[in-house]
């Protein structure tokens, strides 16, 4: 499967195992609650997707790779206690508490929260003297004398042994206890993860005209060579930072983190080609209804170039869509705390000290990790504004509600404008989409924004008549075609 069922299939878990009766009792038992082991290559995800299920289920989450542990460091250290045993003491070798189960109590004590997850990373590749620690543990959830608290399951991650030389097989009585997941590589469902996420248009149009590249990982006479998507996440924001500072990106920083020659060679030619489309299109005159003349050369050109033309209109887009959502939360949380302020009288209204109180609160769910960097960069931008209005009353900071609503709702107003302009230039460009099959094209453009997080919501939101209508389309004429298959295999 791929990581995004995969990820369906963790949290289901979770939700299942955290689910009490009318007792009060966890209806699968605590020793009975398997630990789930995600097998599967380097680099897919397999963490990010741990921080997702602990924020979206609101509980906590610790991570360790275990291969960074020694045994003691997993068990604990031995220390010498005096039992007594029918009358006689005794000196008995007791361990002090593990390293692991102690960030757990850590966790719990941080953020309140009792209930959370366990994530081991490489959990197959634990050194010779931890190997049979690590097999008790997951049996029996018990780290030396000391037990996982109640509440917090077990999710483990392996590599498949061709990936990496250190592996050792669990034998079928350590199996029997795990719920093994198999996950895959796959473009197209981290794809989804990655508008989310906001990685670069370049590396997004790079990967749909080149799948393959996606996911690489090769042993030759020259050596290894990999490329994994944490290695495109990790290139994609230091091309925006790079962006931002005027820096050249080029194959001397491609292959930084694109570990194969020849890919990170043909990213880094594609990115220059990427940025001069940009200019000789003109993306920003494109939303703004400024098509360019030259039309036909690019209705003729090759199909890497039209994806590429898509591939950025589709990035400036979703920059709009992603600031919607962010501006909306924003918001949110203002008229929230105004409208708790104007409850009392105006004279009582402090805003310092209530963006002191939010700053407060926020620093305690960031330590505790319990809160994700995009709902982190929300109420710090909130709380940032709050303090702004330290002096002044409510009567005033409704007025001021109000003008940045109005700003808001002109930004909404342009990104639509954009949404339909991008459309028609479609449409225009590329041909008439109520043919049977409709354009290429725009099945492709509708089709990446239907896969969208942020776009969807936006339409979801405020509606964009040009999504419904030639969304509209492209069903029907899916489901003419499927009646003119349908017809061919009847006659």
């Amino acid at each position: 499967m791929n990581i995004n069922e995969a990820k369906n299939e963790v949290k289901n878990a979770v939700k299942a195992y955290l689910l009490k009766d009318e007792a009060g009792q966890y209806e699968i038992p605590v020793e009975k609650q398997r630990p789930i082991l995600l097998m599967g290559p380097p680099g897919i995800g397999k963490t990010a997707v741990m921080e997702q299920i602990a924020h979206e289920l609101g509980i906590g989450l610790v991570s360790y790779t275990i291969t960074h542990h020694t045994r003691q460091s997993a068990i604990g250290l031995p220390k010498i206690s005096e039992k007594t045993y029918g009358g006689k003491e005794y000196s008995v070798t007791e361990y002090t508490m593990s390293e692991i189960i102690g960030a757990v109590y850590e966790q719990i004590e941080k953020s309140k929260v009792k209930e959370g997850i366990l994530f081991l990373d490489e959990i197959n590749c634990v050194s010779e003297t931890l190997a049979p620690t690590m097999l008790q543990f997951l049996q029996y959830k018990t780290f030396g004398s000391h037990k996982l608290p109640e509440g917090y399951i077990i999710v483990t991650a392996g590599n498949p042994p061709q990936y990496n030389k250190s592996v050792r097989d669990f034998d079928i009585v350590t199996l029997d206890r795990v719920r093994q997941i198999n996950i895959d590589e796959d473009f197209d469902a981290w794809k989804e993860y990655a508008y989310k996420a906001g990685v670069h248009g370049s590396i997004l149009s790079y990967l749909e005209i080149k799948k393959d590249n996606f996911y690489s990982i090769k042993t030759d006479v020259n050596g290894r060579s990999f490329v994994t998507a944490r290695g495109w996440e990790d290139l994609s924001r230091i091309i925006k930072v790079n962006e931002k500072l005027g820096i050249e990106v080029n194959e001397n920083l491609t292959s930084q983190y694109l570990q194969n020659a020849e890919i990170a060679r043909d990213f880094a030619d594609y990115y220059e080609l990427y940025r001069r489309y940009n200019e000789l299109y003109k993306i920003p005159d494109i939303l703004e209804g400024r098509f360019p003349e030259n039309k036909e050369a690019l209705r003729n050109g090759s199909f890497d170039e039209k994806l590429s033309i898509l591939g950025l209109l589709t990035d400036k887009l979703m920059d709009e869509f992603r600031d919607y959502a962010k501006d909306q939360a924003v918001q949110k949380i203002l008229f929230e705390k105004i409208k708790e302020m104007a409850s009392g009288s105006a004279g009582d209204a402090n805003f310092g000290a209530a963006a002191k109180e939010m700053e407060s609160t926020l620093d305690s769910e960031v330590a505790a990790g319990m809160i994700s960097r995009d709902d982190e960069k929300v109420k710090r931008l909130a709380i940032g504004f709050i303090r702004e209005l330290d002096g002044t009353d409510v009567a005033y900071a409704k007025k001021w509600f109000t003008e940045r609503e109005d700003a808001r709702q002109a930004r909404i107003k342009a990104t639509d404008s954009h949404l339909t302009h991008s459309f028609e230039f479609v449409e225009q460009t590329f041909g008439d989409p109520e043919s049977l099959t409709g354009s290429q094209e725009m099945v492709i453009f509708i089709t990446e924004l239907s896969n969208a997080y942020y776009s969807l919501k936006f339409v979801k939101d405020t509606g964009n008549e040009a999504y419904y209508n030639y969304n509209k389309l492209l069903l029907l004429n899916d489901r003419k075609q499927e009646l003119r298959n349908l017809v061919y295999e009847l006659t």
